[in-house]
C-alpha cells in the first residue's frame, strides 16, 4: 500500500504546522518545497536539522525533495550551472532527511519539444552522472509550462535517456493542463507505470473554450480524473511509494499562473491549510472505499 504525503507549502510555510496537520490526518510523510519562506536548495544546514528534529519527534519521514531543478531556460549556460548546483544541494538535503528522490523538470517550454529534443537529452548527461555517483534518483514531472508536458512525451524521454536514474513522477492533473494531454486515467497512467517512482495528487477540470484551459478543484470532485480507479490501480500494481497531495486549489481565488509555475513562499501558501484539509478528508473517504 502506498503512503500518503503532502507537499509542505500546500499547508504552511511553518514546518511544525505542516507536520501537525499531517498527524491529524494520519499522513506519514512530507515532501518539502518552500519551508520558512525558503526554497529547498537554499535551506541552511541548521534549518534542515530543525526539520529533521520535528519529523523525528512526530515519527514521520520525507519521501522526496520538491526541487525546481531544470525549471530554467534550455541552452543558458549560467542557468544550467546554477541548476546543477540546485541538484547537488537537494541531494545533500535529501540524504540528511532520508530520501534519495529529487523532483525535476525539463526546462521552460518555448515551443514543440521535438524541436529541441536532442538538446534536452544531452542536458541530462551530467545530472545522470551525478545521480549515479550519489545514489540518487531524478523524478521528472511532466508539466505544461515545460518542454515535456504530457505523459506521451515523458514516455519517450525515459526511453531515450535509457537510465534507471531518471524516473516518472505521475500527476494526473498535469495531463489536464497540457494542451495535448490524454485522459489521465487510464490512458496516460499506463504510459507512466513502467517508470513510476513517485505520485502527486491534485484534481483539475477543463474550462470552457476561450478561458484558461484548466483549473484546480478539491481532490475527488472534478470528475474528469477518476481517483477511485487511480488509487485502486496503484494498490493493485503494488506501488509502495508515496502519493503527495499537491493541493493547488484555493477556496478564495485561483492561484495565478506565476504561482502555479513557480510555487513557493507565503503568497502561495495563503489559504492552503484549509484547502489541503478539504482534500485530505476527500482522499481519506476515497481510500475507505477502494482499499
Amino acid at each position: 500500500m502506498f503512503k500518503l504525503s503532502v507537499i509542505s507549502d500546500e499547508i504552511s510555510q511553518d514546518f511544525q504546522r505542516v507536520v501537525d496537520v499531517c498527524q491529524e490526518f494520519g499522513v506519514e510523510q512530507v515532501e518539502p518545497r518552500s519551508v520558512w519562506d525558503t526554497a529547498p536548495q537554499d535551506l541552511t544546514d541548521e534549518q534542515v536539522a530543525e526539520m529533521k528534529q520535528i519529523l523525528d519527534a512526530a515519527g514521520m519521514s520525507v519521501c522526496a525533495i520538491a526541487s525546481p531543478f531544470f525549471k530554467c531556460d534550455l541552452g543558458d549556460e549560467e542557468q544550467y550551472a546554477e541548476h546543477i548546483g540546485i541538484l547537488r544541494r537537494c541531494i545533500e538535503i535529501g540524504r540528511e532527511l532520508g530520501t534519495n528522490i529529487i523532483r525535476g523538470f525539463t526546462f521552460w517550454r518555448t515551443g514543440p519539444a521535438e524541436a529541441v529534443w536532442q538538446q534536452i537529452i544531452d542536458a541530462f548527461e551530467e545530472p545522470i552522472a551525478i545521480c549515479e555517483e550519489e545514489d540518487a534518483y531524478l523524478g521528472i514531472e511532466n508539466e505544461a509550462s515545460t518542454h515535456i508536458a504530457t505523459a506521451a512525451e515523458a514516455e519517450r524521454l525515459y526511453a531515450d535517456l535509457g537510465t534507471d536514474r531518471v524516473k516518472a513522477i505521475w500527476d494526473p492533473a498535469n495531463e489536464v493542463y497540457a494542451e495535448d494531454g490524454e485522459l489521465p486515467y487510464p490512458d496516460a497512467f499506463e504510459r507512466m507505470k513502467p517508470n513510476l517512482i513517485h505520485v502527486h495528487i491534485k484534481d483539475a477540470v477543463r474550462t470552457p473554450q476561450g478561458e484558461d484551459p484548466a483549473r484546480c478543484v478539491p481532490v475527488g470532485i472534478g470528475g474528469y480524473i477518476d481517483y477511485h480507479a487511480q488509487f485502486r490501480a496503484l494498490i493493485d500494481m503494488g506501488y509502495e511509494g508515496a502519493c503527495s497531495l499537491e493541493t493547488h486549489w484555493r477556496p478564495s481565488a485561483d492561484l495565478d499562473e506565476d504561482l502555479l509555475n513557480r510555487p513557493g513562499g507565503a503568497a502561495f501558501s495563503e489559504g492552503g491549510e484549509y484547502a489541503s484539509r478539504v482534500c485530505l478528508e476527500n482522499i481519506r473517504e476515497i481510500l475507505k472505499i477502494v482499499s
